[in-house]
């Protein structure tokens, strides 16, 4: 019996590509496993801190004053952008001391690109990039104690200014797909890899000198000693390969942020492999424990500075602004988009929260980074489109008034970059989640893969009794209701775990029903944010009725997205759903929630000043609306309406 069951597995199994395996096996499990297991012990977030430098409050205040009007990039580089950057050190947040770096917590790091992104998207761009997936994390991961000493101290004071080549014609979204293919050959009794390079939407290339470029090493003549053929990272100086050509460019949305191609025929020293000629072959593993910080730390952070300044002037603005003898925030059809945009964004800031907590703690929690890269681009996007069209026209008007239009023109290049957010949902969070971040499934996949039958067996009596234990929970949850907001979670949780043991049964054809996927993925963000909610008002308790309605929106969202996984699966699989999970509990969101929410921002102090600490207000349109909002003389306050209501006009 038992021969007969690990035989179907293995036909249930789904192909597992290597480099599959090496992205499951890449990153570590934290939170996301307690949600697939059902459990998830609040106590442990007692034990989370976000660590702070004060590098943040004084130094970033400084680059926003000075370049918040400025744009990053147009056909020329920007001098005084980088001078400015590299005066306060901008490139070296990631970089250790001992390279002369300044070794940032990951949540100081996050609220310099919060605030950075606050005042101009291109800004927080251009110093993004070289503080996370790109040659600095690489070198000090993996690269030679002689790399190291070259080449971190130089990126350090901005003397080199880093990009990274993946992406090319052929492989966007398949990062590991038909990238640039290099042969390995001997030149003049010099071993060399001979590639021509195409890669494209690469951010700074057409202003770096240090390009990393990953490629695909084919060795015909048997000419490793040691290494492998396969994806490989290389760490090119422009100085050393003059005939690499960044000179062509691209133009994002029109956003001003430095973006190009790499191109050319070149032969690369096997000394220029980051690590040495030994990591030949070894460069997915290397990107993908790399990929979290874009993921998890600066696309978020981008998205939370656009979606704080928006909320923030947008709040200020309705109340100012008056249509028919009354304020805009008086208007019920408006309070419904103002709700939506505070709500958004308080979650966007919860999550970052929780997720900078876990990786400053050491984790590297790759399913968790995949899960706030689709997740908080979303999130944003709706955030600034409700904005606009609060905003009316003037948010469709260029000028110094307009604080939207910088974030409506820079949303889509987070949602696209890093893996597409179709991808990410449909693909990554469930399907790579499902078997990394699953207590047991990653175990029974090895031993399937490795033929160990004891293994299996050992792996599979486990997952039953743990398929058994969840499905009696969820069942005994369908007959229990509770209107506690926090016990919805824990018994969504429950409910989760039992609906990914029933899920594994479709096997590989998992990979085909990616509307099934993509659902169980939303199912499982709605609960990682839901615990961000109450890991955030443990630490910062800034309003009880806030967090409370936050818990019980996601509560509403993942009853609706249960609904719709009813909808997808097979029938089979239908029926021990049914029978196990109900249709979790419903919350009533009243009007009178809607207007507490969209007035929250300037009724509560605490808010306030929490979102004031993270963005930039000084000499620009969001200080005119606080000074505004705050201002008595009834004269003055409406010249100031007036300046704020005003957007760019000119003559041809």
């Amino acid at each position: 019996m038992k021969a007969y069951i690990f035989r179907t597995a293995k036909k249930l199994l789904p192909r597992i590509s290597p480099t599959e395996m090496i992205a499951l096996r890449s990153g570590t499990v934290s939170l996301d496993r307690d949600i697939m297991s059902g459990f998830v012990d609040q106590k442990k977030f007692t034990k989370l801190h976000n660590k702070e430098h004060p590098y943040t409050y004084k130094e970033t205040d400084y680059i926003c004053q000075e370049l918040q009007n400025e744009r990053v990039f147009d056909t020329e580089i920007n001098k005084k952008v980088l001078t400015v950057l590299n005066k306060y050190k901008a490139f070296s947040y990631i970089i250790k001391k001992q390279y002369n770096g300044l070794e940032l917590p990951v949540e100081t790091q996050s609220n310099i690109l919060v605030k950075l992104t606050s005042v101009n998207p291109a800004l927080g761009v251009t110093v993004m990039v070289p503080n996370s997936l790109g040659p600095g994390e690489l070198l000090q991961n993996y690269g030679t104690e002689e790399q190291k000493n070259k080449y971190l101290p130089l990126l350090s004071t901005g003397e080199y200014i880093p990009c990274f080549g993946l992406t090319g014609p052929e492989n966007g979204s398949d990062a590991g797909g038909l990238i640039d293919t290099g042969v390995l050959k001997e030149v003049n009794g010099k071993k060399v890899i001979t590639v021509t390079l195409n890669k494209r939407y690469i951010t700074l290339a057409p202003i770096s000198n240090l390009i990393g470029v990953a490629i695909k090493v084919k060795d015909p003549d048997n000419l490793l000693l040691s290494g492998k053929e396969g994806i490989t990272v290389a760490l090119l100086e422009k100085t050393k390969y003059p005939s690499l050509d960044t000179s062509n460019f691209h133009n994002p949305l029109n956003v001003g942020f430095p973006n190009g191609t790499v191109k050319g025929t070149i032969e690369i020293d096997l000394d220029d492999i980051i690590g040495g000629p030994k990591n030949i072959g070894n460069g997915w593993k290397m990107l993908m424990e790399c990929l979290a910080a874009g993921r998890g730390v600066s696309l978020p952070a981008s998205s939370l500075g656009a979606c704080l300044a928006t909320t923030y002037g947008i709040t200020g603005y309705s109340e100012l602004r008056k249509q028919f003898n009354i304020s805009l925030s008086e208007m019920q059809g408006i309070q419904e988009k103002l709700y939506k945009i505070v709500y958004n964004t308080m979650l966007i800031d919860n999550s970052i929260r929780l997720t900078n907590a876990l990786l400053d703690n050491g984790d590297k929690p790759s399913v968790i980074s995949a899960i706030m890269k689709q997740q908080t681009t979303e999130r944003a996007k709706d955030v600034i489109i409700h904005a606009m069209d609060i905003h009316g026209g003037s948010a469709i008007c260029q000028g110094e008034n307009n604080f939207i239009s910088k974030y409506y023109q820079a949303g889509p290049v987070g949602i696209t970059v890093e893996g597409s957010n179709t991808l990410t949902r449909s693909l990554i969070i469930f399907g790579q989640g499902l078997n990394k971040s699953h207590p047991h499934i990653s175990d029974i996949v090895q031993s399937l893969q490795d033929d160990n039958l004891s293994d299996f067996n050992k792996h599979f009596s486990s997952m039953l009794a743990h398929t058994s234990k969840q499905f009696i929970k969820s069942t005994f949850n369908n007959i229990t209701k509770t209107n506690n907001k926090e016990d919805q979670l824990i018994n969504n949780t429950i409910m989760f775990s039992n609906l990914c043991n029933i899920i594994s049964l479709m096997g590989g054809s998992l990979k085909k029903e990616q509307v099934i996927s993509g659902t169980m993925a939303d199912l499982f963000s709605q609960l990682y944010m839901g615990y961000s909610v109450l890991y955030n008002k443990q630490k910062y308790n800034l309003d009880e009725r806030l967090y409370s309605i936050c818990l019980a929106e996601l509560n509403n969202e993942y009853r609706q997205s249960f609904l719709q996984l009813c909808q997808y699966v097979p029938i089979p699989l239908n029926i021990p759903i049914t029978i196990s999970c109900r249709t979790p509990t419903h919350n009533k969101i009243s009007i009178d929630d809607i207007q507490y929410m969209s007035d929250i921002v300037w009724s509560n102090a605490n808010v306030q000043q929490y979102i004031e600490k993270q963005i930039y207000t000084r000499n620009n349109i969001l200080g005119k609306i606080k000074y505004a909002m705050k201002n008595t003389d009834q004269e003055a306050r409406q010249q100031l309406v007036k300046d704020i209501t005003s957007v760019g006009e000119y003559s041809h």
